[in-house]
Order: C-alpha cells, then sequence, then structure tokens
C-alpha cells in the first residue's frame, strides 16, 4: 500500500497505543509462567510473532473481543517447537525467543524475514553457548536462521552492551526459571539502558526479582512467574506517542492535539516530551491524568543523543527538517541496526523532500536553515517508523508526498493513518 498526504492542519483528540515493548514481555513472561491475562496488548504483526513463539513452545494465546490476551503458559519449560519459529520482521521476538528456547531440552530452529535476518545475533549465540547451550548460526555470521539446543541451567556469562539490549532481557528472562540463575558481566557500555529497566518492570510485576550489580545484571533461578491476581496490564508506547506529539508540534492548528494514555512508567521514549518542547512546541504533560497537549510553534533545531531512546530518531529528524538552524543527534551507530539503517534511511529519504543533511557514522544532522520540504516520492523502507516519520513530513511539505510500502505500520501501529485521519489530515491509500 502507497499513502498520499496532503499539506494538512491537525487537531483532536488521539489515543496511545499499547506499548509494543512492555507487550513483548508480558507475553513471554504469560508464557513462562502457568498463565495470565494480559490487558490491553498491542495486537500487532510483532507481537503476533511472539504470541506465535508461545504457542510452539507449547503454551496458548486467545484474543477475546475486547483485546484481551488470554494465555496459558509452558511453566517455565518450553516444549521443543514441532516447526520452525518463525520471528517474521521482529527482532524483539527473535532475542526474547533464542533464550527461551535454550531452555528446551532438544533443539529450536528460528528464521525471520530478509530484514531480520540480517540483524545481529552473534552475541547472543555466544553467551547462551557460555551458559552450556548450543547455539548457532545456519552461514556462521551471527544472523539468522539460528538452531539452538537446550537445555542450560544457568550461570555467570559476559556480553557486549553496546550491540542491543535485548540480548539482556532474554537471558534475564529465561534465566530466573533456570537452576542457577543467570549473571550478566556487560563487557561494553549498555545503550538503550531503559529498555532493560522495562524488563525489571516486568519481572517485578510478574513476581520476578531480576537487579542491577555493579558488572551488571543478575536474575537468580528457581523463580516462578505469577502476575497479582493473574493479571497485566500494558501502558501506553511512548515510541508511538511521538508521532501524534510531532503531528502536534509541526501542524496543530488553534486548538491544538491532546493525547491521552500517556502515563509515565520506564520508557526512556518518555524523552520525546522535552525533546518537543526544548524544540518550541506549547507541551503540557498532566502525568497524573496521563494527557499531553500539544500546540503547534516555530521550532528550533537542538542536539539530541539518542544512545538510549534510538526508536525517536527518525521522529526527531523529521522535526529537524520543519526546524529552523541545525539538528543534531548523536550517539545514533546501534540505530542502523535496526529494521533497516535507519540513519542512512532518514538521510536518503528526507533528501528526496528537499532537505539537506549531513551523516557520520555515529550522527545524523539535519540542516533546517538549507532545507525547503517539498513533496515527493518517498520509500517506506519496510519499516514502521521510517514510514510513520516520512508521513508527518508531509503534513509541512509543499505539494503531495507519497509513501511507498505504508502497510508496514501494522509492525507497531496498526491504526496510524486512520489516527491521521481523525486528526484532520487529508491522505489517500492505494494499493
Amino acid at each position: 500500500m502507497n499513502v498520499t498526504i496532503s499539506p494538512s492542519s491537525v487537531s483532536g483528540t488521539a489515543r496511545a497505543p499499547p506499548s509494543k515493548s512492555y507487550t513483548h514481555r508480558a507475553i513471554l513472561a504469560a508464557g513462562y509462567a502457568d498463565g495470565a491475562t494480559v490487558r490491553n496488548a498491542l495486537w500487532s504483526a510483532d507481537t503476533r510473532a511472539t504470541a506465535r513463539a508461545v504457542g510452539l513452545f507449547g503454551g496458548d494465546v486467545e484474543r477475546g473481543d475486547d483485546g484481551r490476551l488470554e494465555i496459558d503458559g509452558f511453566d517455565g519449560r518450553p516444549d521443543v517447537p514441532a516447526d520452525v519459529v518463525d520471528c517474521a520482521n521482529s527482532g524483539t521476538t527473535m532475542r526474547l525467543v533464542t533464550a527461551a528456547a535454550a531452555l528446551a531440552d532438544g533443539t529450536t530452529v528460528l528464521t525471520g524475514d530478509d530484514s531480520l535476518r540480517s540483524r545481529p545475533q552473534g552475541p547472543l549465540l555466544e553467551g547462551l553457548a557460555d551458559l552450556g547451550a548450543t547455539a548457532d548460526s545456519t552461514r556462521g555470521n551471527g544472523q539468522a536462521p539460528l538452531v539452538v539446543t537446550g537445555p542450560l541451567s544457568g550461570g555467570d556469562v559476559s556480553i557486549p552492551g553496546d550491540v542491543s539490549s535485548q540480548y539482556i532481557t532474554a537471558l534475564l528472562m529465561a534465566g530466573a526459571v533456570t537452576d542457577e540463575g543467570i549473571a550478566i558481566d556487560l563487557e561494553t557500555e549498555l545503550k538503550s539502558a531503559p529498555y532493560v529497566d522495562i524488563t525489571l518492570e516486568v519481572l517485578d510485576d510478574f513476581g520476578v526479582d531480576a537487579h542491577h550489580t555493579e558488572a551488571g545484571f543478575a536474575v537468580d533461578g528457581g523463580q516462578s512467574y505469577a502476575p497479582t491476581g493473574g493479571e497485566y496490564a500494558v501502558p501506553g508506547d511512548f515510541s508511538s506517542i511521538s508521532y501524534p506529539l510531532a503531528a502536534g508540534a509541526i501542524a496543530a492548528d488553534g486548538e491544538g492535539i491532546r493525547i491521552e494514555g500517556a502515563h509515565p512508567s520506564a520508557q526512556g521514549d518518555t524523552a520525546i516530551v522535552e525533546i518537543v518542547e526544548r524544540m518550541g512546541a506549547d507541551v503540557d504533560w498532566d502525568r497524573e491524568s496521563g494527557t499531553i497537549d500539544v500546540a503547534a510553534a516555530p521550532l528550533s533545531g537542538i542536539e539530541v543523543d539518542v544512545e538510549d531512546t534510538p526508536d525517536l530518531l527518525p521522529t526527531i529528524a523529521t522535526l529537524g527538517a520543519v526546524a529552523d538552524g541545525d539538528t543534531k543527534i548523536t550517539n545514533a551507530e546501534h540505530v542502523r541496526y535496526k529494521e533497516t539503517d535507519r540513519v542512512s534511511a532518514m538521510a536518503e529519504e528526507l533528501g528526496k523532500l528537499g532537505v539537506e543533511t549531513s551523516e557520520e557514522r555515529d550522527s545524523l544532522t539535519i540542516h533546517g536553515f538549507e532545507s525547503t520540504l517539498s513533496g515527493a516520492t518517498v520509500s517506506g523502507r519496510d519499516d514502521h517508523r521510517i514510514i510513520m516519520a516520512l508521513a508527518l513530513a508531509g503534513l509541512a511539505a509543499d505539494g503531495e508526498t507519497t509513501v511507498e510500502g505504508a502497510d508496514h505500520v501494522d509492525v507497531s501501529f496498526p491504526g496510524f493513518f486512520e489516527l491521521l485521519e481523525d486528526l484532520g489530515v487529508a491522505l489517500e491509500r492505494r494499493s
């Protein structure tokens, strides 16, 4: 599907979709348990991949009419899957499920789509091997397809922290049900640290103790997953909130936009509220009620460090394209290892719209003074966050902007374009 966006002003109320990060962890945590009900879960292409994996491990995930997920778990000991675990485009699924597979008494094969088969898994495979499992890349390049044979019993492991925080999440979640537990020694500085904080929060809500140590993280073995009352509620997603928030900062009329479901949590991407405010938009976040009000104002370029918030880079880049001055996004090298190289993707696609950028290995600078946003046809790169960020640029571009491959928003925000229409955006879908 291609979507064409015409310059538009926006107003009204937007509801934050549930958090993808929390939903992944909650589905798998309920799988590790006897079972649980997960309320307000995001049901998207990525989270469905995690649900399928729980089913292959011997659990069952049923979605009710009210959106609740009723999950029967595999009680800490996954079955050997009867089929290949297809993680589709979900990197979170692959990392978390690879560690779960190492608990099974047998061999699991995991794969995904072209994009996922190009993403790095080597440090996690090496870590699982150090813990007693057999974990290999079929092509010997540290990328999927993966073959994992367990069971592992736990122990001490060293792993880099600057490639993906999901390695640490995967080991902590699996380590709780091992005999010995797992202690993780970080070899390098941890990038995207708030995502591990999310993991610790979800584990605590499921009755599992995992914690920071001087060297990294640790989780005791022999624990059981069991949320209070058998239920867990997923909070709103600040990665997704970044899009209506940026839309308001770019194009809100006098009434502005109100975003609901924006309650505080461990998500690092709550930083988008401060970023938009620093750039000059009129923002008011009522944390108690979980609402954010935003109105457009002249935006100015700033410097933003995305070491802990890699998913915000596309949104910030679009904000920089409509701002005066330079917007420099730093500590961004790990953003190159997402669904696509998001640093280069945003530089190249914004360039098609007339935006001047400077790209270095670990940074992206958007030169607002030297840019004139003009409608053009751009590629979504099969990446949900690139698609949504480019759609926002279309709100302020001179002429129509067509985003190719826009159906990939289903990965994290299935109702994204419907939300834009509800806010007043003029857009057209074409198959």
